[in-house]
């Protein structure tokens, strides 16, 4: 409107932008309001049909674009796939009344309402059956991305937006005279090709790539980000739209990036930070006011089409959550994360545009249809996630006896990286406790040298878990022997966790299960995880838990068993369970009783004594072995015991493989926690 005003200097563009994505946030907060909704507004009010300060160029075309994928990646990268798996009846049921509700009733006020031809009022009804998970990012923020009605939101939409872009290329097809006999089986093998190509090849792609290629964290990054925007670009070929190859993409990736990890941080700082706020931009920058006040019939079919896809959707989500049980702050979550409209929408007007059933007067509904539902979507699901943030049983408050703590410990021999990997996916993010990497440096007389390298091994550690956004507390220590200096330090701490990897420069059995192992295991007041790697963890596709007899009857059954399923729901991976026939049943119930919840699945072990032979049986490429150790004179301890560990490791000597003995901390020493401040300690 005001061309005098454009900013046409690259760099001024980007400064404005920056400070409009830093201050949406804080003057929408005074509202109480999500700053999404100020990104919207400010794109309205300087784009070209506002001011005239920001133009939609190129760049935020692709910025914009590129944020969307974004959002739709990320939303598929979140989902728990154990939650997905078991409540993907409550999936489909929500994806079927979420486009049979809008598409129906949409029809309807297309043709007897607005007077659109039987085909034009059949797409417009498309545009309404779709949905964009704008909101995402805001239930994730709080914390409930991985609630049950937020899952089956998710889940639902890649079923309502297939159905509606089936309906788009059917109705265009009628339209150019595409469709003929052949028309489904071409649509239905390429679709069926494009899915399984992605969710059966990505995952052994991706997999390969960060076993032999991917050993830092930016190849790791750009690899995720090349083979996203790869699938989604494929998508035209096989009938369909980039949103749902990135949808697609997020699921076949979402069991090899761990959620607590500097990969998980680094995609969703780059879409939070960068690619979804001018994706807001530019999506405000498509409102046009003028057109209302020049046709009185584009208002009334503005008003028609906002009004339908609210109340569609609304009566979409409330059937849903009466049908499956969610409370009435769930179904505003999952109405807010279905309302949206952006993509599909933009799609399906653009492609009725052009074959002459749609006019300007929808293509400007549309646009205004998006910029109201965006300011909708994110509102509800900020103001009712709340609630179910509250109500969530998943989030107890804990005690301070139940704080965690995990002190890793580190040398220059092992490989630190897959370590604190282990670390952050035992890690429980509510504690808000730092990781302790700590260094033993064995006093010999001249230390000096060896303390250089042990506070070098430190410093990449902090610098590891920072990109994961996770604190660290470095710890250096000088003590005659290892397993003394860790101790020390572990009282010191009152670390629950121990963490600790298998030198690769000397034999691990020597190293690992004699002496050492012997006094570190005398102090059951904390868990003690060892691990031997061999593969990145995030590869894995299973863990194979072995419980020894009696296990469960020992006292820190439970803290161990919550550790292993922390890390197979980190994983997303199955829990093939191995344990004798006799009390199979027992411990399986106890199993099912721990949190967080897991795939456990029952494997075949007649006797204890046969336990190599059944590994070698089960055992797969991409396993993670897992031992659940007994300590001397516990019920479960039997003389094998000891030198089972060092049996598994000659057995498997390419497999990756976890010691995990459960601590059994005395709770009346354990009633007052000391808070130690982050520092670097010698001794």
């Amino acid at each position: 409107m005001l061309d005098v005003l454009q900013i046409s200097d690259p760099v001024a563009v980007f400064a404005l932008v920056a400070f409009l994505i830093l201050l949406a946030p804080i003057v929408m907060g005074r509202w109480q309001l999500p700053g999404t909704i100020g990104l919207l507004l400010a794109g309205a009010v300087l784009g070209p049909n506002g001011l005239g300060v920001l133009a939609r160029d190129q760049s935020f075309v692709l910025f914009g674009t590129v944020g969307l994928l974004y959002i739709m990646f990320t939303a598929a990268l979140e989902i728990d796939m154990v939650v997905l798996k078991r409540s993907k009846f409550h999936s489909i049921v929500f994806g079927l009344c979420t486009f049979a509700i809008p598409q129906g009733l949409g029809t309807l006020v297309g043709h007897y309402v607005l007077g659109f031809s039987w085909p034009a009022a059949i797409l417009l009804a498309s545009l309404f059956a779709s949905h964009t998970l704008l909101a995402y990012p805001i239930a994730s923020r709080l914390g409930i991305a991985r609630n049950t009605a937020v899952t089956t939101a998710v889940g639902g939409t890649i079923i309502t937006d297939t159905l509606a872009l089936l309906v788009l290329a059917v109705i265009a097809g009628l339209t150019r005279g595409e469709v003929d006999e052949y028309f489904w089986y071409r649509l239905g093998a390429s679709l069926g090709l494009y899915v399984f190509a992605i969710l059966y090849g990505l995952p052994k792609l991706a997999r390969w790539f960060f076993r032999h290629v991917g050993r830092d964290g930016v190849t790791e990054f750009v690899f995720v980000l090349a083979v996203v925007f790869g699938c989604a670009s494929l998508s035209h070929a096989a009938g369909s739209e980039p949103i749902v190859g990135a949808f697609l993409a997020g699921l076949a990736l979402n069991r090899l990036i761990p959620h607590n990890s500097t990969l998980m941080n680094r995609i969703q700082f780059t879409g939070e930070a960068i690619f979804v706020p001018f994706f807001l931009l530019s999506v405000g920058m498509l409102l046009d006011v003028r057109v209302f006040l020049a046709d009185g019939r584009a208002l009334l079919i503005t008003t028609a089409m906002v009004a339908t896809v609210t109340v569609s959707k609304w009566l979409a989500a409330r059937l849903s959550s009466l049908l499956l049980g969610y409370s009435p702050a769930q179904a505003r979550v999952v109405f807010g994360l279905s309302v949206a409209q952006a993509a599909a929408t933009l799609a399906a007007t653009v492609v009725g545009y052009e074959i002459g059933l749609f006019d300007d007067a929808v293509v400007n509904g549309a646009i205004v249809m998006i910029l109201v539902t965006c300011v909708i979507a994110p509102w509800q699901v900020d103001r009712y996630g709340r609630l179910v943030a509250q109500d969530s049983a998943d989030a107890p408050v804990l005690a301070p006896t139940e704080r965690q703590r995990i002190l890793t410990a580190l040398s220059e021999r092992s490989p630190s990286r897959h370590l604190l990997d282990l670390a952050l996916m035992l890690r429980k993010p509510d504690h808000e406790q730092p990781i302790y990497p700590i260094t033993v440096v064995q006093d010999n007389g001249n230390t000096t040298p060896q303390v250089a390298g042990a506070e070098q091994v430190l410093s990449d550690a902090v610098s590891y878990l920072s990109q994961a956004e996770v604190p660290a507390s470095p710890l250096t220590r000088i003590d005659l022997n290892l397993a003394s200096g860790i101790l020390k330090a572990r009282r010191e701490l009152n670390a629950t966790e121990v963490v600790m990897g298998w030198s690769e420069q000397s034999r691990a059995p020597e190293f690992f299960f004699g002496s050492l192992m012997e006094n570190l295991l005398r102090d059951r007041d904390f868990s003690l995880v060892v691990l031997r790697p061999r593969e990145p963890l995030n590869t894995t596709r299973r863990l194979l838990l072995a419980i020894p007899p009696e296990a469960d009857l020992e006292p820190g059954f439970q803290a161990g068993v919550g550790l292993i399923k922390r890390l197979s729901h980190q994983l997303s991976a199955p829990v093939m369970v191995l344990t004798e026939e006799e009390g199979a049943q027992r411990i399986f119930k106890r199993l099912r009783a721990i949190k967080p919840d897991c795939d456990l699945v029952p494997g075949k072990l007649p006797r204890w004594a046969g336990l190599r032979r059944v590994l070698q049986e089960h055992y797969r490429d991409g396993d993670l072995i897992v031992l659940l150790g007994a300590r001397q004179g516990g019920l479960a301890w039997k003389p094998v015991m000891t030198r089972l560990p060092e049996d598994l490791a000659d057995t498997f000597p390419k497999a990756n493989l976890l010691v995990v003995y459960a601590g059994e901390p005395d709770r009346e020493n354990t009633l007052s926690i000391v808070n130690p401040e982050p520092a670097t300690r010698m001794a």
